[in-house]
């Protein structure tokens, strides 16, 4: 396998970008394409069976791209597709629920963790499993919390409808005394002051998108997988040697969607550490 080989990642929308912008932090050297289902976005009202044929969609077309790994980047599509997917490929997926498992069971001190997530997710009890797998004394608290999606994929950061809303799905969490929250969907770090804030110091919020990060970056180094400055380097020059005969540049990251691609690309600008140029919208039923 080629270690010079781009990642896919993927999710139902944009919020996969939160473990995108950790991979680009922690490994900058890496190439990225990136796939977000705009078109059919949110996923965690779909039904598992849906979910599944939605993932193997895009996992075909990210193998058209000749990626090396495929990170799953949305909790709902790792809740109801990992399992399976990974027995179907050749080459290594991850989800972003078991980094988040653990880092939660092993920050909590009181032993009362919220898993905030889509119905899906919570209603897959995933977390709960994973965290009593590593400590059977923990109690988990999950809380379905829908229109975070949404409100995110419109960009409602800091609105006041969001802390109103907010704050009743996280009431009944305050009422349990959890220590530790999970923010058990790759869209909700970008509500992270949002739910601090209303939560209290006191909590203890967990970002699957940078563990899950930790967790690429070693599975990588252990299959000698990983890219190296070396080779960004050579990609460099030949992107010279490539504009210098007025050849196409290779782009390091990609971005594809199946809808709204301005509109991601706008969102994707705002968030991201490193240059967007644009985004390719595709039709993903073709895969």
């Amino acid at each position: 396998m080629d270690r010079n080989a781009p990642i896919g990642v993927f999710d139902s929308g944009v919020g996969g970008l939160t473990v995108a912008r950790e991979i680009m932090r922690q490994m900058p050297q890496e190439r990225i394409v990136y796939f977000g289902d705009t078109a059919r976005v949110p996923y965690g009202s779909k039904s598992q069976e849906t979910v599944l044929r939605y993932s193997r969609q895009i996992i075909r077309f990210l193998k058209t791209q000749g990626v090396k790994a495929i990170v799953i980047a949305c909790n709902t599509a790792s809740a109801c597709a990992l399992e399976t997917v990974k027995q179907e490929l050749d080459i290594p997926i991850i989800g972003v629920i078991y980094a988040g498992a653990r880092t939660a069971a092993e920050a909590t001190h009181n032993g009362k963790i919220g898993v905030i997530g889509t119905e899906a997710t919570i209603r897959s009890g995933i977390y709960t499993r994973e965290m009593q797998k590593l400590r059977p004394d923990i109690e988990v608290i999950g809380k379905p919390c829908p229109l975070f999606v949404p409100l995110v994929e419109e960009g409602l950061f800091h609105d006041s409808v969001t802390d109103e809303i907010a704050s009743r799905y996280l009431s009944s969490l305050k009422e349990k005394y959890i220590d530790t929250l999970v923010m058990g969907c790759t869209h909700y770090p970008l509500l992270r002051s949002t739910l601090q804030r209303l939560m209290g110091d006191g909590v203890i919020l967990v970002n699957p998108a940078y563990e899950t990060a930790v967790e690429l970056k070693t599975l990588l180094r252990d299959m000698e997988l990983t890219r190296s400055s070396e080779d960004l380097e050579h990609f460099s020059e030949e992107n010279s040697r490539r504009a210098a005969a007025g050849e196409p540049i290779l782009e390091q990251y990609q971005f594809f969607v199946s809808d709204r691609a301005e509109n991601f690309t706008r969102f994707a600008k705002a968030i991201l550490p490193k240059e967007v140029k644009d985004t390719k919208q595709i039709n993903i039923e073709e895969y």
